[in-house]
């Protein structure tokens, strides 16, 4: 991901899991006990590292899930499953509650949000790109900055943090809205990827000038900043965090 490391020395540390959630069919979130962790903001992530009894060591980066409250040891990741990868399908089908698990972080200090911030904040998210955003209105819940969420999925099995999204859009300062870019729920007609007319219709103008953040898989994150600059946002205020390669 397109992240930029806080200036402090890391070192690795060991969690314990205290429960695992399933979230969709792929997805798992995964809550972790872990004493000695200093805090973060939200939109900061970590490192996971899984070591194989022959000695070999795997290891990725995760986005914290949860907001951090000063109050307990515990945060939470949301891992999807990659087909073939080294490090999810393990942490998704095997892990469970009671073992152990390295980590170390946080790390980030551009793509977060901090409840000081006062102006309108857009979150825009694609598949799993919504977990930090996830964290970021967490830490919002005691802050009458106006939040709006545009969530882009394949299909509402799809949609991670189903009935955490709908208590949380309960609030009078957020709105919450999803695309489905392959199948829609009853009712809804619409089943398309994000463009410029779900742009001006779903998100805050620039006259709004809201502080943006998009998160996804790098073509959805980028082709979603063209969009946003096109409409006349300025580019200074978008910040991105993208996963998978560069490119198309």
């Amino acid at each position: 991901m397109e992240r930029t490391a806080v200036r402090r020395r890391l070192s690795w540390q060991v969690a314990t899991v205290a429960e695992v959630r399933r979230e969709t069919a792929t997805a798992s979130t995964i809550v972790l006990d872990v004493p000695d962790w200093p805090g973060h903001l939200a939109g900061q992530h970590l490192d996971v590292r899984l070591t194989a009894e022959d000695g070999y060591r795997a290891s990725r980066s995760y986005s914290i899930a949860s907001a951090w409250t000063g109050t307990g040891p515990t945060i939470e990741l949301t891992v999807e499953q990659v087909p073939d990868g080294e490090v999810s399908p393990y942490l998704v089908e095997v892990l469970k509650p009671g073992d152990p698990l390295e980590l170390r972080g946080p790390v980030g200090g551009w793509f977060v949000w901090k409840p000081e911030q006062e102006e309108p904040v857009q979150l825009i998210g694609g598949g799993s790109g919504v977990v930090p955003l996830r964290a970021m209105l967490q830490a919002h819940t005691s802050s009458t900055t106006p939040v709006r969420l545009l969530y882009s999925v394949r299909r509402p099995t799809s949609v991670i943090y189903v009935d955490d999204l709908k208590q949380l859009a309960a609030a009078d300062n957020v709105h919450v809205s999803l695309v489905y870019t392959r199948e829609a729920p009853p009712g809804e007609t619409r089943v398309g990827r994000i463009d410029a007319d779900v742009i001006d219709r779903l998100t805050f103008t620039p006259a709004d000038e809201p502080t943006t953040y998009v998160c996804g898989p790098t073509p959805f994150v980028e082709t979603v900043a063209d969009l946003l600059v096109a409409a006349g946002h300025d580019p200074a205020r978008i910040r991105t965090e993208r996963f998978g390669p560069t490119g198309g």
